[in-house]
């Protein structure tokens, strides 16, 4: 398959690695020249991990989209979620075929909705488009050519858009650890790290700049008291997800299939499972208040998750705490460029009008 991977960071990387390594046809576009420069010195991406080591070479690395994607029949976008929307825009107007499918790697809250609202400011005719609930690698970037990954996901959560049915088999194709759900509501409310980030990086924000990061997130600070307002931020996810007709796993169930937890993992012990997952146990703290735990899980997490919890009718209090925290904390207005109802498309909707509208019906 001939597939342009859309972001240069440590997800883009790995799933270039991977994808060559399966036989695929890649092309690699970062808006970035400076990231690029290294890799197209280098001749290509070197990785190491749980992908084995190697150099991954992909057929073209660019930063003009309209070189990217001639040719392509699949565009992967593996960038952080706050720049679905303007990825969505730059597509749209370099001309994606409109019967090509867009895989977002992942979408988390919320991403599909967003990128359909933000390709109809552009043009009218949506191309099929599917998301992911998390990212399908636990990876790094700790040299500019090179991508770690410690971690493959066994099964994320997939799901398309009505009409996007060539997008959901494309992403499941690509990337087999991908499991259909019923609709993009579903994917969306599986999204781990809307439970996993916000409460450690809002109960750890003093720590955050007191040591620049100096402790591992998953481990050292995953504390009883962050475990217990977790565990209480996933209740009201999964109530949000019941009003919509959804019966979702709990927290450390759902990342038992990711893999980010251990097969034995007890659910009824969040600290422990957390912090014993192998994959994670390493990885550092944020440095700063800027990190994208706080950057990207609050305003494209959190806000969009109180949005859908308003248009279901549930309340969830924990949820607004930990926004209104982090918003204090960092001195940031997440509502202004963040993933807002508006934005997802789906301001005034009922909530039968808007399982309406993912399901087609």
């Amino acid at each position: 398959m001939k597939v342009t991977v859309i972001g240069g960071g440590a997800g883009g990387a790995a799933a270039v690695a991977e994808l060559t390594a399966a036989g695929h046809s890649l092309a690699l576009w970062s808006r970035s020249p400076e990231t690029i420069a290294p890799i197209l010195e280098r001749g290509g991406i070197g990785y190491e991990g749980v992908l084995g080591e190697g150099l991954a070479r992909p057929s073209r690395v660019t930063s003009d989209m309209g070189e990217a994607i001639a040719g392509a029949e699949v565009a992967v976008v593996m960038l952080p979620t706050h720049s679905h929307g303007a990825v969505a825009a730059h597509l749209a107007k370099a001309g994606w075929p409109a019967e090509a499918p867009v895989v977002l790697n992942p979408g988390h809250t919320g991403g599909a909705l967003e990128f359909a609202s933000a390709w109809r400011g552009v043009r009218a005719d949506l191309p099929p488009i599917a998301e992911f609930s998390t990212l399908t690698y636990v990876a790094r970037k700790y040299a500019p050519d090179v991508v770690t990954v410690t971690g493959r996901a066994k099964s994320v959560r997939a799901a398309c858009l009505p009409g996007g049915e060539s997008a959901l088999e494309a992403g499941c194709a690509l990337f087999p650890g991908a499991s259909p759900v019923a609709d993009v509501l579903a994917s969306s409310l599986c999204n781990a790290n809307l439970v996993l980030h916000p409460p450690g990086a809002v109960l750890a924000a003093a720590w955050v700049e007191a040591t620049g990061g100096d402790f591992t997130f998953y481990g050292e600070a995953m504390t009883p008291g962050v475990g217990r307002v977790l565990s209480r931020l996933d209740e009201e996810r999964r109530g949000v997800a019941r009003a919509f007709g959804h019966e979702l796993p709990g927290i450390v169930e759902e990342m038992r299939r990711i893999g980010t937890v251990e097969a034995d993992a007890d659910p009824g012990d969040v600290v422990a499972a957390i912090s014993g997952g192998e994959a994670n146990r390493k990885i550092k703290a944020p440095d700063t208040l800027q990190h994208r735990y706080y950057r990207e899980d609050f305003g494209h997490g959190l806000l969009p998750f109180l949005e859908l919890a308003g248009i279901a009718g549930v309340a969830v209090p924990m949820a607004r705490a930990l926004f209104d925290l982090g918003e204090a904390a960092v001195g940031a207005n997440y509502r202004e460029g963040g993933r807002t109802a508006a934005a997802m498309g789906i301001e005034g909707l009922s909530r039968e009008e808007l399982m309406e509208r993912v399901r087609g019906l």
